[in-house]
């Protein structure tokens, strides 16, 4: 008996679902319902199970019927980049906003906010130009979305990369590129006060 036979490798367990991914899975649900793909039985049904998901597997069923067909952001796929200038006041996207397939974000003196918690992208992937300058660029992504950061010229600011755990299936990949400028560029999850004030506009 080989070294290997006796003892051989462990099955991997099924990822975790986290919050985020309950309460994304939430909202898809609900803006179904609200477009008429879902009718109330179905959707109380589905929020049940979705609440009470364990695992990522367990939610994948309950939103893979209301996908449309096709590649995933063949309709993005010519769109014009999306350019946000911090200015004086700075400027963010929030809520559901639509995703492109190219952002360009300069910080200014204001600082430049992107919040991916509750967008629906169905692009493979996602380009984000980012130019901290004076205030700097934020970057919010939900759990199990993956940021490669690497095409970042620090700076003097920084470039930091906070995102962790292993991609899901299914998520886009972000990718930042540019530089820090003087106050950097920020990549990272929800922080508690966003994860709360995310599940209040659930009704979770």
């Amino acid at each position: 008996m080989t070294a290997e036979s006796a003892h051989p490798p462990a099955r991997r367990r099924p990822l975790r679902a986290s919050d985020a991914d309950r309460d994304a899975t939430v909202e898809l649900l609900r803006e179904a319902a609200a477009e008429g793909r879902l009718d109330l039985d179905e959707l109380d049904e589905r929020l049940e199970a979705a609440l009470t998901a364990k695992t990522v597997a367990e939610l994948g069923p309950l939103t893979e019927d209301l996908v449309p067909d096709g590649p995933p952001g063949a309709a993005l796929a010519a769109a014009d980049p999306l350019v946000l200038k911090g200015g004086v006041h700075g400027v963010s996207r929030v809520g559901g906003w639509n995703v492109p397939p190219k952002i360009v974000a300069r910080g200014g003196m204001g600082g430049v906010k992107l919040d991916f918690t509750r967008t629906r992208v169905r692009l493979a992937e996602v380009e984000i130009e980012v130019y901290g300058e004076m205030a700097g660029v934020t970057v919010v992504v939900p759990e199990g979305w993956a940021v490669d950061s690497d095409g970042v010229d620090p700076g003097l600011g920084g470039m930091r990369n906070k995102v962790t755990g292993e991609r899901r299936p299914g998520t886009p990949l972000i990718r930042l590129v540019g530089a820090g400028g003087a106050a950097g560029v920020t990549a990272r999850h929800p922080g508690p006060w966003e994860r709360r004030k995310l599940r209040k506009q659930l009704g979770g």
